[in-house]
């Protein structure tokens, strides 16, 4: 059959946008400075900041009744802070989320044990988090290190043990150094001040390229309320919690049943709604402080006015936190958003976006800038939801590439591929069979997430 005009200009259109990308190729590999370092010899380098990290650390407010301190107790790593130490109010609200992980780590279940126990009135609490070593998969010696380490710190503070939250990261099924850590305390105890919050999120990162906080605060009845939160992620993320170790502190007066609600609202759309590599963590925790300092009036009423903004400014650190661990993803070059409308149930809107962000075919032809839309295709037919190829559309940005069973007739190879240079993209997926909807938020994979997990131990 005699190939038309439009056949001709469509291959002459992908050729012109293969030889652009193998000419952008070629120039970065003569740029001894471009390629990302590989290898045992790299992996001990300093990890190069991702590109898609914010140009600084935010300036975050300084919430009352939390003090934060943070020291190298060389737990893995040489050099540089490994632990960090908060101190929070009595009387301070707690609430939480955790990794549903079947092999969760001592630390893990020593908080949730914590949360479900009753609170001695008035008492204080404190955080304790060291990165280099998950202390899972440690069996008994697992809970006596935890139990050394807060023991420790609730001498030291002055407040219950029951009251006293670990968390641990890094390699799994090494026994935690924890008198490293407990020889420590005293001088974190010393050090502790209200602006450390900063020093607080560089001592919890791993293979995290930059700290990561975000903040919110709004005027209820009687006076400012503040949030300020930080995390650690970069790879092991994929929901099914929480993601990654996450604390947020607000001087916000409200229940713990409360605070605890509105967190556990707001984890479908911010930490839930992430992934990287689609491993969940055996060691994911996120922790919701309300010390209660704020000169505003409690939130007894979720329905309010002051509950429904404490609830959006919450949701908006929670997402603005969540969104930044994928930034950081291990080896990270584009942030994608995956747009999923027109399914028939949130259940199947939530299978596609997750098929089609956890992708590694969809996520290689993003790292390579291919405009390779039969590979959504391909994401939303595994994904075990109800879907119609003949009601499918699928969109990169503004531009719909296929739809009605087939690619549009004024398909453009050559603007696809230039939309795929971006930093940052969005993939839409209408499905045409309902109204339910999700977005999640992924990145690209490249050799790079390879070179840092081959030799994470090393």
């Amino acid at each position: 059959m005699a190939k038309t005009d439009r056949d001709w200009k469509s291959r002459a259109d992908k050729l012109k946008a293969r030889l652009k990308k193998l000419e952008k190729r070629l120039a970065t590999a003569l740029n001894p400075a471009s390629p990302a370092p590989s290898g045992k010899k790299a992996a001990n380098k300093p990890a190069a900041i991702s590109p898609l990290a914010p140009a600084a650390f935010p300036a975050l407010p300084v919430i009352a009744g939390a003090e934060f301190a943070a020291i190298a107790a060389g737990v893995r790593y040489a050099g540089r802070s490994d632990v960090m130490l908060v101190r929070l109010a009595p009387g301070t609200a707690l609430a939480g989320a955790f990794t549903r992980s079947s092999t969760r780590a001592a630390c893990i279940l020593d908080c949730q044990a914590k949360l479900r126990a009753k609170v001695p009135a008035g008492a204080g609490a404190a955080i304790v988090v060291n990165s280099g070593n998950a202390n899972a998969f440690t069996g008994a010696a697992g809970q006596e290190a935890v139990d050394a380490v807060t023991g420790a710190v609730a001498t030291a503070l002055g407040v219950p043990a029951s009251r006293v939250f670990s968390s641990s990261t890094g390699v799994i099924g090494e026994p935690l150094p924890f008198k490293r850590i407990t020889a420590k305390v005293p001088e974190l105890a010393a050090t502790l001040a209200e602006g450390g919050i900063e020093l607080a999120a560089r001592a919890i990162m791993t293979t995290d390229t930059f700290p990561k906080g975000a903040s919110a605060e709004f005027e209820a009845e009687g006076g400012l309320i503040r949030i300020a939160g930080i995390a650690k992620g970069s790879g092991m993320i994929a929901p099914d919690m929480g993601t990654m170790l996450v604390y947020i502190f607000t001087d916000a007066k409200i229940a713990p049943a409360k605070l605890q609600k509105l967190v556990s609202r707001q984890l479908d759309a911010s930490f839930n709604a992430i992934t990287v590599d689609s491993d969940t963590s055996t060691s994911d925790a996120l922790i919701v402080a309300a010390t209660g300092q704020s000169a505003a009036a409690e939130i007894t009423s979720l329905g309010s006015r002051a509950g429904r903004a404490f609830d959006a400014a919450l949701g908006a650190v929670m997402l603005d936190l969540a969104r930044q661990v994928v930034r950081d993803g291990e080896g990270a070059s584009k942030f994608v958003e995956v747009r999923v409308t027109g399914a028939e149930t949130a259940a199947d809107a939530h299978r596609v976006a997750m098929a089609v962000a956890n992708s590694p075919l969809v996520k290689t032809a993003i790292a390579g800038e291919d405009a390779n839309w039969g590979r959504v295709v391909m994401a939303v037919g595994k994904s075990g939801a109800k879907a119609d190829r003949d009601r499918l559309r699928i969109s990169f940005g503004d531009m719909v590439l296929a739809e009605n069973g087939w690619r549009v007739p004024d398909y453009d190879e050559e603007k696809a591929s230039a939309y795929m240079e971006a930093q940052e993209l969005v993939i839409g997926v209408d499905l045409g069979l309902g109204t339910a909807a999700k977005t999640v938020y992924t990145c690209d994979l490249t050799h790079r997430y390879i070179d840092i997990n081959a030799d994470y131990r090393s």
